[in-house]
């Protein structure tokens, strides 16, 4: 049986910040749906992605800005980087690790996100 990681929560203060902030760095809008005055739900895909983040009203009794560890793959991170930047992203530069490349950066309200380019062992 398959058991397939599709979407994950990430709790924000402000959801049209939020939404807007992830459709600027490339992110696909879904979906974005008032169940009533206390539940909404946006979902953003990356491009390229199976998975996508919801954020949202009433979805999480987690802190905005609690998530840590959230990682992309991509395939240059100094492209990725650049990117970020030009979309008006602050962004770490790339850093160097025997297990990749990577780029850090937050949304608006501090969850924290890699960009991790692959390094190809051998």
């Amino acid at each position: 049986m398959d058991w397939k990681l599709e979407l994950i929560t990430l709790p924000v203060s402000d959801v049209d910040r939020a939404k807007e902030f992830y459709v600027r760095i490339g992110f696909n809008a879904d979906h974005d749906h008032a169940v009533s005055d206390e539940i909404r739900f946006v979902q953003l895909t990356p491009p390229g992605s199976a998975c996508s983040i919801a954020v949202g009203n009433g979805l999480t009794d987690a802190a905005p800005g609690s998530v840590r560890g959230m990682q992309i793959v991509v395939a240059d991170a100094d492209a990725a980087r650049a990117e970020l930047v030009e979309r008006g992203v602050e962004a770490s530069d790339v850093q160097e690790f025997p297990w990749g490349r990577f780029v850090f950066f937050s949304d608006p309200d501090g969850n924290a996100w890699a960009l991790q380019q692959l390094v190809r062992q051998g």
